[in-house]
């Protein structure tokens, strides 16, 4: 099968186009990705430990983590974490141990640190899906949890022609629109343990991959 070319996005896009949506973020994207976080949050609530959430943004998902979770967020915009540190500070979380400016591509943690990890709505973003995968990989321990929630694109039908039409904006838009999920089957250390849709309409999915090695 001819592997597809994703749309190239540097860092500095990705910092431009999240300056631009931090104010609206909530507003906007809130109700469409509110589900999802609540599904990932549910399924690492099954466990305890360290638990590393790449991608944090506004820390719209802290508030869905239990008690007996304690949570790293590390995310890319300056602007995004401003704002979950202030949600964190109003709502008097106590198992928030950090939010971090940090790349998902270049995670700054020692190997094996956490016992889960968790992206969602981040690998469409990140300059090299790949490398931020085998990143989540390195930094969770064998045995570990790790949770994508992420838009995947299809090949064909109405939607799939939305998705070719749009790549062209990626950069301004802030994701790739057009993302198959082969890009996250690629990582030799986690085992896809499962793979379901979630809410709104299954336009988003997760996938729970279990680290191996």
């Amino acid at each position: 099968m001819k592997t597809r070319q994703l749309t190239t996005m540097g860092e500095a896009d990705i910092r431009n186009a999240y300056r631009r949506w931090a104010p609206v973020y909530d507003a906007t994207f809130g109700k469409l990705i509110g589900p999802g976080m609540r599904h990932a949050a549910k399924h690492a609530n099954r466990f305890s430990g360290k638990l590393l959430d790449v991608g944090v943004g506004t820390g719209l998902a802290l508030k869905y983590y239990g008690p007996q979770l304690s949570v790293t967020g590390v995310d890319l915009s300056t602007e995004m974490l401003d704002r979950a540190r202030a949600r964190i500070k109003k709502a008097h979380s106590k198992n928030i141990d950090a939010l971090i400016e940090m790349d998902a591509c270049n995670l700054q943690f020692p190997d094996k640190s956490f016992d889960v990890a968790i992206a969602t709505y981040v690998l469409t973003v990140v300059p090299d899906p790949a490398k931020a995968l085998h990143e989540l990989a390195r930094v969770t321990k064998p045995g570990g949890t790790v949770i994508i929630v992420n838009h995947f694109s299809v090949e064909n039908g109405l939607r799939g022609a939305i998705e070719k039409g749009l790549a062209k904006h990626a950069t301004k838009l802030g994701w790739r629109p057009e993302f198959p999920v082969d890009t996250v089957l690629t990582c030799d250390k986690l085992r896809l343990v499962s793979i379901k849709s979630v809410k709104p309409l299954g336009f988003f999915t997760m996938l729970e991959f279990r680290r191996i090695g």
